[in-house]
Protein backbone atom coordinates (compact mmCIF):
# COMPACT_ATOMS: atom_id res chain seq x y z
CA UNK A 1 0.00 0.00 0.00
CA UNK A 2 1.26 3.43 -0.69
CA UNK A 3 1.68 6.06 1.89
CA UNK A 4 -1.85 7.50 1.06
CA UNK A 5 -3.37 4.35 2.52
CA UNK A 6 -5.04 5.72 5.60
CA UNK A 7 -6.39 8.81 3.08
CA UNK A 8 -8.47 6.02 0.93
CA UNK A 9 -9.41 3.89 4.00
CA UNK A 10 -10.97 6.61 5.46
CA UNK A 11 -12.50 7.63 1.96
CA UNK A 12 -13.87 4.21 1.15
CA UNK A 13 -15.11 3.98 5.03
CA UNK A 14 -17.35 7.09 4.45
CA UNK A 15 -18.78 5.61 1.02
CA UNK A 16 -19.57 2.41 2.91
CA UNK A 17 -21.07 4.07 5.61
CA UNK A 18 -23.36 6.56 3.59
CA UNK A 19 -24.17 3.57 1.11
CA UNK A 20 -25.48 2.05 4.42
CA UNK A 21 -27.29 4.72 5.89
CA UNK A 22 -29.03 5.44 2.33
CA UNK A 23 -30.35 1.51 2.88
CA UNK A 24 -31.69 1.84 6.17
CA UNK A 25 -33.41 5.13 5.42
CA UNK A 26 -34.66 4.55 2.16
CA UNK A 27 -34.94 1.12 2.42
CA UNK A 28 -35.22 0.09 5.99
CA UNK A 29 -32.60 -2.59 5.05
CA UNK A 30 -30.95 -3.71 8.12
CA UNK A 31 -26.86 -4.77 8.46
CA UNK A 32 -27.81 -8.46 7.87
CA UNK A 33 -30.33 -7.49 4.79
CA UNK A 34 -27.55 -5.22 2.67
CA UNK A 35 -25.54 -8.07 3.56
CA UNK A 36 -27.51 -10.95 1.86
CA UNK A 37 -28.49 -8.26 -1.20
CA UNK A 38 -25.30 -7.55 -1.78
CA UNK A 39 -23.44 -11.08 -1.65
CA UNK A 40 -20.78 -9.00 1.00
CA UNK A 41 -20.72 -10.98 4.64
CA UNK A 42 -21.45 -8.50 7.50
CA UNK A 43 -18.26 -9.14 8.83
CA UNK A 44 -16.49 -7.75 5.41
CA UNK A 45 -18.65 -4.46 5.65
CA UNK A 46 -17.49 -3.84 9.00
CA UNK A 47 -14.16 -4.03 8.23
CA UNK A 48 -14.45 -1.99 5.38
CA UNK A 49 -16.31 0.43 7.61
CA UNK A 50 -13.76 0.49 9.83
CA UNK A 51 -11.22 0.61 7.85
CA UNK A 52 -9.90 -2.28 9.35
CA UNK A 53 -7.78 -4.32 6.30
CA UNK A 54 -4.32 -4.79 5.22
CA UNK A 55 -4.93 -4.82 2.12
CA UNK A 56 -7.24 -3.62 -0.46
CA UNK A 57 -10.81 -4.99 -0.66
CA UNK A 58 -11.58 -7.33 -3.30
CA UNK A 59 -13.02 -5.66 -6.50
CA UNK A 60 -15.42 -7.73 -7.01
CA UNK A 61 -16.96 -7.82 -3.69
CA UNK A 62 -17.03 -4.03 -4.11
CA UNK A 63 -18.94 -4.30 -7.34
CA UNK A 64 -21.25 -6.88 -5.08
CA UNK A 65 -21.56 -4.56 -2.66
CA UNK A 66 -22.80 -1.34 -4.71
CA UNK A 67 -24.86 -3.33 -7.33
CA UNK A 68 -26.51 -4.94 -4.57
CA UNK A 69 -27.21 -1.49 -3.18
CA UNK A 70 -28.15 -0.03 -6.45
CA UNK A 71 -24.77 2.54 -6.81
CA UNK A 72 -22.07 2.85 -9.32
CA UNK A 73 -19.26 1.02 -8.58
CA UNK A 74 -16.81 3.88 -10.08
CA UNK A 75 -17.74 5.76 -6.96
CA UNK A 76 -15.82 3.32 -4.64
CA UNK A 77 -13.49 2.32 -7.03
CA UNK A 78 -12.62 6.57 -6.92
CA UNK A 79 -12.84 6.17 -2.67
CA UNK A 80 -10.24 3.77 -3.02
CA UNK A 81 -8.31 5.33 -5.71
CA UNK A 82 -8.29 2.86 -8.64
CA UNK A 83 -7.50 3.87 -11.45
CA UNK A 84 -9.96 2.53 -14.00
CA UNK A 85 -8.14 3.63 -17.03
CA UNK A 86 -6.50 0.10 -17.33
CA UNK A 87 -6.80 -2.43 -20.42
CA UNK A 88 -10.89 -3.20 -21.10
CA UNK A 89 -12.12 -6.75 -20.21
CA UNK A 90 -13.89 -7.80 -22.99
CA UNK A 91 -17.40 -8.19 -22.13
CA UNK A 92 -19.05 -11.32 -22.87
CA UNK A 93 -21.80 -11.50 -25.10
CA UNK A 94 -25.16 -10.58 -23.31
CA UNK A 95 -27.77 -13.19 -23.06
CA UNK A 96 -31.12 -13.35 -24.45
CA UNK A 97 -33.50 -11.10 -22.71
CA UNK A 98 -37.18 -11.74 -21.92
CA UNK A 99 -39.38 -9.21 -23.47
CA UNK A 100 -40.79 -8.70 -20.23
CA UNK A 101 -37.58 -7.41 -18.50
CA UNK A 102 -36.46 -5.89 -21.40
CA UNK A 103 -39.96 -3.50 -21.00
CA UNK A 104 -39.45 -3.18 -16.94
CA UNK A 105 -35.63 -1.88 -17.79
CA UNK A 106 -36.76 0.76 -20.25
CA UNK A 107 -39.27 1.96 -17.80
CA UNK A 108 -36.53 2.13 -15.19
CA UNK A 109 -34.91 4.71 -17.55
CA UNK A 110 -37.72 6.60 -18.75
CA UNK A 111 -37.36 9.96 -17.53
CA UNK A 112 -41.50 10.09 -17.84
CA UNK A 113 -41.66 7.49 -15.24
CA UNK A 114 -42.34 8.41 -12.00
CA UNK A 115 -39.67 7.67 -9.12
CA UNK A 116 -42.34 6.46 -6.74
CA UNK A 117 -43.44 3.51 -10.03
CA UNK A 118 -40.03 3.00 -10.58
CA UNK A 119 -39.46 2.17 -6.52
CA UNK A 120 -41.87 -0.16 -6.75
CA UNK A 121 -40.60 -2.08 -9.86
CA UNK A 122 -37.30 -2.41 -8.27
CA UNK A 123 -38.71 -3.76 -4.86
CA UNK A 124 -40.57 -5.67 -6.64
CA UNK A 125 -37.49 -7.26 -8.93
CA UNK A 126 -35.85 -7.62 -5.75
CA UNK A 127 -38.39 -9.50 -3.89
CA UNK A 128 -38.48 -11.66 -7.07
CA UNK A 129 -34.42 -12.24 -7.21
CA UNK A 130 -33.70 -12.84 -3.66
CA UNK A 131 -37.12 -15.11 -2.75
CA UNK A 132 -36.44 -18.43 -1.39
CA UNK A 133 -37.04 -21.54 -4.59
CA UNK A 134 -39.72 -23.47 -4.23
CA UNK A 135 -38.16 -27.21 -3.27
CA UNK A 136 -38.63 -29.68 -5.93
CA UNK A 137 -41.25 -31.67 -5.20
CA UNK A 138 -43.76 -28.60 -5.21
CA UNK A 139 -42.88 -27.73 -8.19
CA UNK A 140 -43.35 -30.77 -9.59
CA UNK A 141 -46.65 -31.07 -8.71
CA UNK A 142 -47.86 -27.70 -9.37
CA UNK A 143 -47.02 -28.66 -13.19
CA UNK A 144 -48.94 -31.88 -12.97
CA UNK A 145 -51.71 -29.82 -11.49
CA UNK A 146 -51.56 -26.90 -14.25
Amino acid sequence: MTETAPARKIAFASFVRRALDDARAMRAWTGTEVSRRTGVSRQTINRWVRGDWASDPEAERVVAFCEGLGLDPAAAFAALGWDRAGAPRSAAPAPPMDPDVEALLRRLVDPDVSEAEKFHIRETIRYLAYRPALPVDVRKRDERAG
